[in-house]
């Protein structure tokens, strides 16, 4: 059985740091694009990040050298270092696998991704 689960969210202040983890069980994350995605109150759904089965990472324009996605296939884990905090980047992030082998991680589209995880909390006071 797929299950993805998050961690590592919490309140941090502007300009600090957080990493979160992405612990996927079920299946092996190194077979299929993962993505973070994030939903903040009042906003729709939107993508962060995605590594490629490759290890290609691919960002939003919001987060392009704040945020660093890794995967650590030992540990079957996906991570998101998150530098540089904004109150904008405050939401419930959310990992995501695409099993399908199409193109919604790459293009960071929540709508064709097949499994998900319940999310993780990232707070930025302003």
């Amino acid at each position: 059985q797929v299950q993805l689960v998050e961690s590592g969210g919490g309140l941090v202040q502007p300009g600090g740091s957080l990493r979160l983890s992405c612990a996927a069980s079920g299946f092996a994350l190194d077979r299929y694009s993962i993505g973070w995605f994030r939903q903040a109150p009042g906003k729709e759904r939107e993508g962060v990040s995605c590594i490629t089965s490759s290890g290609s990472p691919v960002y939003a324009d919001s987060v392009q050298g704040r945020f660093t996605i890794s995967r650590d296939n030992a540990k079957n884990t996906v991570f998101l270092q998150m530098n540089s905090l904004k109150p904008e980047d405050t939401a419930v992030y959310y990992c995501a696998t695409e099993t399908s082998y199409g193109s919604s991680c790459v293009f960071l589209r929540p709508n064709g991704m097949d499994y998900w995880g319940k999310g993780t909390l990232v707070t930025v006071p302003s």
